[in-house]
């Protein structure tokens, strides 16, 4: 599906989307976060949807890393997937560290929001299914975020910071959520 044109205030309202900024290195735009959230799950073939995202600071990131993944390090984006087996809608929330967007931002020499972007992306795409835990998934992965932040306009900062495809590296983090 050819989502890459499409105003976020034409797209379906069966993605619902809701964005808790509890933090202040970053000037996020909801508007810009809420139709990349549904023009990324329609390019997924994800047409029924709840997400939430919360923006926060490295320090709450770590906590939330140590206390659900048991890694005591901030990281950038954190999935949580809220589905139950057979739903027919995704529901997921994504923890996301705009502080880490600023600094990764101010590294690789781009605009804080393509790495906002690139955080919110990757956590949609471990929503849907992809991994990035073996070289190969990891690599489709990458492919993906590509495809998706290229139709965005933007540019994918991860092979500009040094990232590495292997599996021993701490960062993009996803988990279930317990029941």
């Amino acid at each position: 599906m050819e989502t890459d044109r499409i105003p976020a205030r034409i797209l379906p309202d069966t993605i619902e989307v809701e964005i808790v900024d509890n933090q202040s290195h970053l000037d996020a735009d909801p508007a810009f976060l809420d139709g990349l959230v549904r023009r990324t799950l329609l390019s997924e073939g994800i047409e029924d949807a709840s997400i939430s995202i919360a923006l926060v600071d490295d320090a709450t990131i770590r906590v939330i890393n140590r206390r659900h993944l048991d890694h005591d390090w901030p990281t950038d984006v954190i999935s949580f997937d809220l589905s139950d087996p057979g739903d027919f809608s995704l529901t997921g929330e994504l923890v996301v560290s705009a502080e880490m967007a600023v600094a990764t931002a101010r590294e690789a020499g781009v605009a804080p929001r393509s790495e906002l972007a690139l955080y919110v992306v990757h956590g949609l795409l471990h929503l849907c299914g992809l991994d990035d835990r073996e070289i190969e998934d990891a690599e489709v992965m990458r492919r993906r975020e590509g495809e998706i932040l290229a139709a965005e306009g933007l540019i994918n900062t991860f092979p500009l910071v040094g990232a590495a495809t292997t599996v021993d590296d701490p960062g993009r983090e996803s988990v279930r959520w317990p029941r």
